[in-house]
């Protein structure tokens, strides 16, 4: 009895990549990492250089996002860009920077509004919450990542889910690095997320 095909390695890292992408866009998972690895699992890889980069998942997010969700996630994206500009002025002596997938465009239907602060004490952010009865949680930092946030507070903003990561004012020089991998992930000023957000309502079909 013949043996089985097996697919050639470059058509399973992309199967792979194609899955992790959905994983990614339609159930929540924001970690690139966790999404490929789960995917392997599904699709039975073994090897290690059987796996996608981070880039090659990126491109299948765009793809997925532009085939099943064209119109939806072009209006997701420009209102979680306006909501993102909107918490951004009210942090703006807390120095924010927006980043994550909001930013790249990327952002799924579970995704969260990622912004980076970088305030003289973390206390000064959770005292302008309380002194504005905005209502947060504390989420627990990874504690094994170098100049890694000092604190992770989590909140809402008009049904928007936001996370903010508060950093040393030291480490705002630095270009830190998410949990897209080992690529340097960018981060945005407010007036580049003012510029994103007018570009995008050029494009995305808003609804009243």
């Amino acid at each position: 009895m013949p043996r089985p095909a097996v697919p050639h390695r470059s058509n399973l890292r992309r199967e792979i990549a194609a899955l992790a992408a959905r994983m990614i866009a339609e159930d929540g998972i924001s970690d690139y990492g966790f999404a490929k690895r789960k995917a392997a699992r599904q699709l039975g890889a073994l090897a290690a250089d059987e796996l996608p980069n981070n880039a090659e998942i990126e491109a299948e997010v765009r793809t997925y996002l532009a085939v099943f969700q064209d119109e939806e996630h072009l209006e997701r994206q420009y209102v979680m860009r306006q909501a993102a500009v909107e918490v951004m002025r009210e942090l703006d002596a807390f120095r924010p920077y927006l980043t994550g997938p909001v930013l790249e465009g990327t952002a799924g239907r579970y995704s969260e509004v990622e912004i980076d602060l970088f305030p003289e004490s973390a206390k000064e952010v959770e005292i302008f919450f309380l002194n504005n009865n905005v209502a947060y949680e504390h989420r627990e930092p990874r504690r094994n990542q170098p100049d890694g946030p000092e604190a992770v507070l989590v909140f809402d903003w008009d049904d928007i889910p936001f996370k903010l990561r508060i950093y040393s004012p030291d480490v705002e020089r630095l270009n830190r690095r998410g949990n897209h991998g080992a690529r340097q992930m960018e981060r945005a000023r407010l007036s580049v997320v003012e510029a994103l957000v007018t570009e995008t309502s050029a494009e995305a079909p808003i609804h009243p």
